[in-house]
């Protein structure tokens, strides 16, 4: 059996890449630029070249491949299209499974994130090939930025309110990807995924430290605090709504599939990874 992995540059795609290989397996990393994953092809990935906008470079990629992940990208208002050009791309290939990550409760969460998440499984609903969901909800690294200046200031600043995230470390989302790609039993599943942790904005600050306090903004007011930190206005507004959902429970997640597919507990918050590295 074959496996492939797209944006295996990325941070997520490295890592599904990087449990694939310590599985065993000899996966195909996709990426647009080789140089990106020398490290992988060092230790036995098969580097493919091909970007989302390339439909004959993504049929090469997948000649021989058995599934496939699909990791979204980042081009926002171009992300429907491109994972469709995947989508056909591993129709025309014939795959046995091609796996997509989405978001959590993707079919009605009102995040502006959401909304490309939704179309592409609204794709993948009449694909031809059989498929699978996952549907991740927040790496404790997106907290990163946030954490260390909070450390600084003793102030962590969001729009969630009382609302709770359950999140995890990237690679605990990596290596349940890598999971699903390597065993059986998993078409036409939806898995919800979120750790075991499930956090206010409160507890993101203890956990950052004991001087540490959550101040909670307005999502307006939050926008513009990433705004001045230096994220630019999309991106600034697309986070404060996100914060702010976040608040109406759209991405607590209680059903405990990261932790079935993990067969151990995902990483709480203050294991994540070092500070500076969250």
């Amino acid at each position: 059996m074959t496996v492939a992995v797209t944006a295996a540059g990325g941070n997520l795609g490295r890592l599904v890449v990087a449990a694939l290989l310590d599985a065993g397996e000899r996966p195909v990393a996709i990426v647009r630029d080789p140089r990106k994953v020398a490290d992988l092809a060092a230790r036995g990935a098969d580097v493919r070249q091909a970007s989302y906008d390339d439909p004959a470079a993504l049929d090469a990629a997948l000649v021989g491949v058995d599934r496939v992940l699909l990791i979204s990208g980042n081009e926002f208002g171009r992300r429907i299209a491109q994972h469709t050009n995947v989508i056909r791309a591993a129709e025309r290939a014939g795959v046995e499974l091609l796996a997509y990550t989405s978001i959590p409760r993707a079919d009605s969460n009102p995040m502006v994130l959401a909304a490309e998440h939704r179309g592409t499984e609204e794709v993948l609903a009449t694909a031809s090939v059989p498929t699978v969901l996952l549907r991740n909800s927040w790496y404790w690294e997106n907290y990163g930025g946030a954490a260390t200046h909070a450390a600084q200031t003793g102030v962590l600043h969001g729009a969630m309110g009382a609302g709770r995230v359950s999140g995890a470390a990237r690679a605990d989302y990596a290596e349940a990807a890598a999971r699903v790609l390597t065993t059986a039993g998993h078409e036409g599943r939806i898995y919800e995924l979120g750790g075991d942790e499930a956090l206010t904005g409160a507890d993101l600050a203890a956990a950052v430290g004991e001087n540490v306090r959550y101040e909670n903004l307005a999502q307006d007011d939050y926008a513009a605090v990433l705004r001045a930190a230096g994220l630019d206005e999309p991106v600034a507004a697309a986070l404060a709504d996100a914060d702010a959902r976040i608040g109406e429970g759209f991405l607590e997640v209680n059903t405990g599939d990261l932790t079935k597919l993990l067969g151990r507990p995902a990483t709480p918050f203050r294991l994540s990874a070092p500070l500076s590295q969250i």
